[in-house]
């Protein structure tokens, strides 16, 4: 038997409940489900985990949200930002209070993952805002966020088949760069259908290396879009295999011209300042 049918068999036993998603932040991404948001309830949902709050805190006051005065408290930000906004934030910190581990080549592995899903949702939503498409920007950046979850499951999972014994491999850089090449989409898919996250996120991280897509779903065109053009910001050292060798995504339902290009540039790079 492979090494990867192996590796396949390990995954597929696992349970499904592995730290990916931070509770408190997903009782917010339901929120946003509903109709209306009471921004109040996001605020004391945030508030419910104080490492969480914190780290929302130190988001929204990073130069890549700040406003003009200095958040001091979530109540403050909510206000500033919004309730979709920093709905938004407190997925990004659960996400990136995630990408750590014990394991040195695991560790990098997870750091360059955090800075190109942060670099795309900042990507995502600059688009969103520069091409027309104002009413996505909140959705954008939370699609740009979670297009490569399964890649972050992987390595969980991995980690614990091998802590637990069930496989006796090392996990090397290019083996994992070959796994989350056959097997990210699918296991970030079956992420999303566990959680019962809204199905245009789950659409996002099922169709985001699609050869061909519906032209008149624009959230995907924007991530597509700013996925495939990370690597030109030196923000995507983990492409799938086949996306080293594609052409560049069809991006005809969206018109970027230059000045949108340059502000998503901008925003791309200027999030490498932002380390968790």
């Amino acid at each position: 038997m492979s090494v990867h049918i192996r590796i396949r068999y390990a995954l597929c036993t696992q349970p499904i409940e592995l730290p990916v998603f931070n509770p408190v932040a997903l009782d917010l991404l339901q929120m946003l489900a509903e109709p209306y948001t009471d921004i109040f309830d996001v605020v004391r949902t945030i508030n419910e985990d104080q490492a969480l709050a914190a780290q929302v805190l130190r988001m929204a006051n990073s130069p890549s949200y700040m406003g003009r005065n200095k958040c001091e408290t979530i109540k403050s930000a909510a206000i500033r930002l919004g309730a979709r906004q920093i709905t938004n934030l407190a997925m990004a910190a659960s996400h990136a209070s995630l990408h750590a581990s014990e394991n040195p080549v695991v560790n990098d592995i997870m750091q360059d993952l955090w800075l190109h899903s942060h670099a795309c949702a900042l990507g995502c939503k600059s688009v969103a805002l520069n091409t027309g498409q104002q009413n996505l920007a909140d959705q954008a950046y939370l699609a740009g966020l979670l297009h490569d979850i399964g890649k972050l499951y992987l390595l969980k999972a991995l980690e614990r088949i091998i802590h637990n014994r069930e496989l006796e491999i090392v996990l090397e850089k290019e083996l994992l760069r070959n796994i989350f090449a056959e097997m990210h989409v699918e296991f970030g898919c079956r992420l999303m259908d566990h959680w019962n996250l809204p199905g245009i996120y789950r659409a996002i991280v099922a169709h985001h290396h699609d050869k061909t897509f519906n032209p008149d779903d624009i959230l995907l065109a924007i991530v597509r879009m700013v996925n495939f053009n990370s690597r030109n910001f030196h923000l995507n050292s983990y492409p799938t295999q086949n996306e080293a060798q594609e052409t560049v995504p069809d991006a005809s339902p969206l018109y970027v011209d230059e000045a949108a290009w340059t502000k998503m540039e901008s925003v791309m790079t200027g999030s490498l300042s932002i380390v968790h």
